[in-house]
């Protein structure tokens, strides 16, 4: 299985999650996949920042999670105030869902069968993300593979997903539905959920020219190929390279490699762009690139005209509404984003993952970051000798976790920053100490490391 998801580079890094670990059931602590057991009572000694306690919360371990991973197979759920995982039984997969504060089991699925693997040598363990439609929290476990393959017939490929309700409760729960998604070939697949629907992208890449956004509620999905055409300005212009950023009820939030974006039928960048930007650029015919979506919120980022000198000015970013494209915060950065092609910000991939603060503040692109309260950005990008602050984490009061840029990808040294007081905020933490995978979840913070059998420990410690 090729899953893709994007789960905070910078964190799996600084946590060591490049070890390897041997395949294995349920809980490491002695579960065995169906009854997993409760988390340690011993809580693991962690160097945490200051505005957490070590020495509050619970451990628990996912054996199986392999090296290189690309995603993770947990995820928070913020309004049940849960943490949910997968994990190896003997018969499927187990969903465990276990309460934030306690680490006390709420829920257990019924072994869930995914799809045979397309590829054995890359198979992990299958997904897990959290939607809200509608105003209810959703699970969904997925997993791409081959159905119907035996002795007589080669199968077809699928996406799977096994759909629950967030707040469920017993044990052997089934999913409310499955749905199983036809695709062709063995494509790389990243689900996610940056709006109020399931978007299932089909192909290498944070955003593929492929896509599907699917209601879970119905089960009904729509097919996404060349979506450029949706935007009614493509109509008269060359828009080729669509890919959908984040799928709505209104309809998908579609952006295009050379310039423009918009929610279709709705909006379009070019009525939205902020001040100090050019219609057209090298991101001919349209400037602006959309460059992700979080909590209802558009981040982009717009070419800016050559100073009088002919060097390249630094970019404009900013931050629109979703549904409205109404511009919400903008700022100059030296994020380049005219000379990022290379770095991956053009076309299916983006270098950072677009994280938000658990109330919506505050929200981050590696060094882009916005306080939306105030309508003001924050750049920590590099500026004279100062060296530029990628963010991978954002607590409600401002406070930012994340890595200075070294240069060399595995080469991380964590930091935090108020985003209230700005850039010389900045402070460098102890070697070793972790930084949170999430902020706040029924008032603690998350931390993934490796126990010293290499299974993944995931931690929650309580905020002070």
């Amino acid at each position: 299985m090729r899953v893709r998801t994007v789960a905070g580079a910078l964190v799996l890094a600084a946590v060591g999650l490049t070890g390897c670990a041997g395949q294995g059931d349920g809980d490491h602590e002695g579960g065995d996949g169906n009854r997993p057991s409760a988390p340690a009572k011993s809580l693991a000694r962690l160097s945490l920042p200051a505005a957490y306690d070590a020495g509050v919360g619970w451990d628990t371990t996912i054996a199986g999670v392999p090296k290189r991973v690309t995603g993770m197979p947990l995820v928070a759920v913020p309004g049940a105030g849960e943490v949910a995982s997968i994990h190896g039984a003997p018969n499927g997969w187990t969903t465990i869902v276990r309460a934030a504060d306690t680490g006390r089991i709420a829920w257990t699925s019924a072994p869930w069968q995914a799809p045979q693997p397309s590829d054995t040598e890359t198979a992990g363990t299958p997904g897990v993300t959290v939607v809200e439609q509608d105003g209810r929290e959703y699970l969904v476990t997925y997993a791409e593979g081959i159905r119907g393959k035996d002795a007589l017939h080669d199968g077809s490929s699928v996406v799977a997903l096994a759909v629950y309700a967030a707040d469920g409760h017993g044990t052997a729960v089934k999913p409310l539905r499955r749905i199983e998604l036809p695709v062709k070939d063995d494509p790389a697949v990243r689900v996610t959920a940056s709006g109020d629907r399931l978007l299932v992208g089909l192909g290498d890449g944070m955003y593929p020219q492929r896509s599907l956004a699917v209601d879970v509620v119905t089960g009904r999905s729509t097919a996404y190929d060349g979506p450029d055409k949706l935007l009614s300005p493509c109509a008269e212009a060359d828009c080729a390279g669509g890919r959908v950023i984040a799928a709505t009820a209104q309809g998908p939030l579609v952006g295009v490699n050379n310039g423009g974006f918009g929610l279709a039928g709705h909006w379009f960048s070019d009525s939205v762009r902020p001040g100090g930007t050019e219609r057209t650029g090298e991101l001919a015919p349209f400037n602006g690139l959309a460059y992700g979506a979080v909590d209802g919120h558009v981040l982009a980022g717009w070419q800016t005209p050559d100073k009088r000198d002919g060097s390249a000015a630094d970019p404009v970013w900013s931050v629109h509404d979703l549904a409205t494209g109404r511009l919400q915060a903008s700022m100059t950065c030296g994020y380049d984003l005219n000379n990022k092609i290379n770095a991956g910000n053009y076309g299916a991939s983006r270098e950072y993952d677009l994280v938000a603060s658990p109330d919506g503040r505050y929200l981050a692109a590696g060094p882009v970051a916005f306080d939306l309260r105030r309508g003001k950005g924050v750049c920590l990008a590099r500026s004279g000798d100062r060296k530029a602050i990628a963010i991978v984490a954002i607590r409600d009061d401002g406070t930012a976790y994340g890595a200075v840029q070294q240069g060399a990808a595995d080469e991380t040294t964590p930091v935090q920053v108020d985003l209230t007081r700005g850039p010389d905020s900045a402070k460098v933490l102890s070697a070793g100490t972790l930084v949170p995978y999430v902020t706040a979840v029924r008032g603690s913070g998350l931390f993934l490391s490796r126990d010293a059998e290499k299974a993944l420990r995931v931690s929650l410690r309580r905020a002070r």
